[in-house]
């Protein structure tokens, strides 16, 4: 581990399309880092396997709410008022249990000394199909 590694919570984002039956699939993580001052998140929707898990499910209106997500956290001001509030306070608004269509795990920790470079890989490792 660097010397430089600081600590880091992360959550995956799975799509649940019918929330009753439990059922879904990641479509993306959302990394917080407090010490470097980073948050981030990256999406993506597989459109194929959507259709395939749930064809009644409307792709355009999911990948929306994923892009709003990445908004959020990115603190874009077109984003609302969630996107104006403190990292920590968006991540935690991310991260918390819903029992919509995009659900957040429970968060997850490490150490890094690149928060960026690591949200691309535990995008790659946990989305990436």
């Amino acid at each position: 581990m660097p010397a430089d590694a600081q600590p880091f919570q992360y959550a995956m984002l799975r799509l649940v399309p019918r929330v009753e039956r439990g059922e879904g699939f990641n479509v993306g993580v959302v990394l917080f880092c407090r010490p470097l001052e980073f948050l981030g998140a990256r999406t993506h929707l597989d459109t194929e396997l959507l259709a395939r898990f749930a064809p009644q499910c409307d792709a355009a209106a999911v990948a929306e709410r994923l892009a709003a997500i990445e908004r959020v956290a990115a603190g874009d001001p077109d984003a609302g008022a969630i996107a104006q509030l403190t990292i920590s306070e968006r991540f935690h608004f991310l991260v918390a249990p819903a029992s919509t269509m995009v659900q957040a795990s429970p968060a997850h920790t490490g150490m890094t000394g690149d928060p960026a470079g690591q949200l691309d890989r535990l995008f790659d490792q946990l989305v990436v199909r």
